[in-house]
């Protein structure tokens, strides 16, 4: 067989969980998944590229299969596809803390609420009737629970923040406070006597679920892209979710379970966070160790069934499989690594290497074999690799220019003129170099790029990972004399 016709057999998949359809099949079950549906944890917190939206995905496909979550509705409050729901806030005026908290509590009711009523179709109890009630006057019922719906309805009432209206009679919910007047979800703070009791009408829903013995999961993702461009309402709305998770703590089977950037979380909690060791008991971080990866990779393999038996290799043997697609080394030298450790130490930047990154390298080195056997037809031999070793260097200029593109530039603001000064330089820096590049408050900067990965302290310097070094066309050395005032040359490992 020609090699083209085999290459042809081999699919990666999608770097992207919303794009990848075979997601379940060569889905990893990490710790990080496993907590999640014991429920001994609430955040799920991850770089980009590490798999939080793949975990909600297959959540959202087998919570009711499994055991642990026999009476747990998992019930998405966010949009997976398209502009982010919550994108709508940014159209409005920055609003104090407090009155976020408002709305995302008047949103998480409103959503579950719909979503109950919408389950029991009429045939409610009292304490339904006084939930549909409450939705109802306030203008928050829906006919159905989508996302968008919901939170349009909440968006359509936030001009009532600056224009409360009166009171206009009451809701009575036995056991707990008096609902007051339509329930003005959106009363300013500072308006004490008109502000509704959002948690008592939680705690409402909290009850008709325990009643119903079902737990509601709320479940929320995307909240780096909902408000880009905007961190003067970033900061205060997504801390008030935060406060608002806390509040809810209260509650047994009502539950937040948010899926947010770890970068994202420290700019959140920065300066402080009161209860900050209650958020972090039910937090846990993504992390993906060289083992879980080498797994991911085979696993995408031997989906190519037909591939696996073109190749004849065991589809057991993680290291056949790998073999008979890639070649032992990329660099030919005794002192370079072997492939496998050559690309971990090219897909991360400084802070984690995510699982993105490697399939998006193996498909980018697959489409360059792909074009180099359309120029150069090779007839397969069984012992020699699929994909050559130019294949895998030009996969990875692909991916680190993608990378510097999509991540570093599209996501740093008003920072990415500052990513631009390294630019045609070299890889490692000291805090002279550095000085000289960004200027007196050079390390208010240092800080912010080591934050995002992009630089690495090693000793009393400062690296630029090599997953970035090509998009930015940085050459390998330092950017300060040495004794010798040679270059050393760096560490492939």
């Amino acid at each position: 067989m020609q090699v083209k016709d085999l290459l042809r057999m081999l699919d990666f998949g999608s770097s992207v969980a919303e794009h990848d359809d075979l997601l379940e099949r060569y889905f990893v079950e990490t710790e990080t998944f496993r907590a999640l549906i014991q429920d001994r944890v609430d955040i799920i917190a991850g770089d980009k590229g590490t798999g939080k939206s793949a975990i909600y995905r297959i959540l959202s496909k087998q919570f009711a299969e499994r055991e642990e979550l026999s009476n747990v509705e998992l019930v998405s409050a966010f949009n997976v596809k398209g502009t982010p729901v919550f994108q709508r806030l940014a159209d409005a005026d920055t609003l104090d803390e407090q009155d976020y908290v408002n709305i995302w509590k008047a949103y998480f009711f409103s959503l579950a609420g719909n979503w109950l009523l919408q389950l029991y179709d009429g045939d409610y109890t009292d304490d339904m009737q006084a939930v549909d009630k409450i939705l109802s006057e306030s203008g928050f019922r829906t006919v159905d629970d989508n996302p968008g719906g919901v939170f349009g309805r909440i968006f359509a009432g936030i001009k009532k923040v600056l224009r409360p209206k009166t009171a206009e009679g009451s809701v009575k919910v036995a056991g707990i406070a008096e609902l007051t007047g339509k329930l003005e979800f959106f009363a300013k703070v500072h308006d004490v006597d008109d502000l509704t009791r959002y948690d008592d009408a939680l705690r409402l829903l909290d009850r008709v679920l325990l009643q119903s013995d079902i737990k509601i999961w709320l479940a929320l993702d995307r909240l780096d892209e909902a408000f880009q461009g905007r961190p003067q309402l970033e900061t205060p709305a997504l801390r008030a979710l935060f406060r608002c998770y806390l509040d809810m703590q209260e509650f047994d089977n009502i539950k937040l379970k948010i899926f947010v950037r770890r970068d994202l979380f420290a700019r959140i909690i920065k300066g402080g966070f009161v209860n900050l060791t209650h958020i972090n008991a039910r937090k846990i971080e993504i992390r993906w160790d060289e083992s879980d990866l080498y797994s991911l990779l085979h696993r995408r393999v031997i989906e190519n069934e037909k591939l696996v038996r073109k190749l004849d290799v065991d589809a057991s043997s993680a290291d056949e499989c790998f073999a008979a697609l890639f070649p032992e080394k990329v660099d030919a030298s005794s002192k370079r690594p072997v492939t496998w450790r050559w690309m971990m130490s090219r897909i991360g930047d400084a802070n984690v290497k995510p699982p993105r990154n490697l399939i998006d390298l193996v498909i980018k080195s697959r489409e360059a074999q792909n074009r180099r056997e359309d120029r150069d037809p090779r007839k397969f031999e069984s012992g020699t690799p699929l994909i050559m070793s130019d294949s895998i260097k030009r996969g990875l200029e692909a991916l680190s220019s993608e990378r510097v593109q999509d991540t570093l530039i599209a996501e740093s603001g008003d920072y990415s003129g500052i990513i631009e000064l390294f630019r045609d330089g070299k890889a490692e820096h000291n805090d002279a170099t550095l000085s000289a590049l960004l200027g007196e408050d050079y390390r208010i900067k240092v800080e912010y790029l080591i934050g995002i990965g992009f630089l690495e302290r090693v000793g009393s310097n400062y690296k630029i990972p090599q997953l970035y070094r090509s998009g930015l066309r940085v050459r390998q050395g330092k950017a300060f004399s040495v004794n010798d005032g040679q270059d050393e040359e760096d560490d492939e490992d």
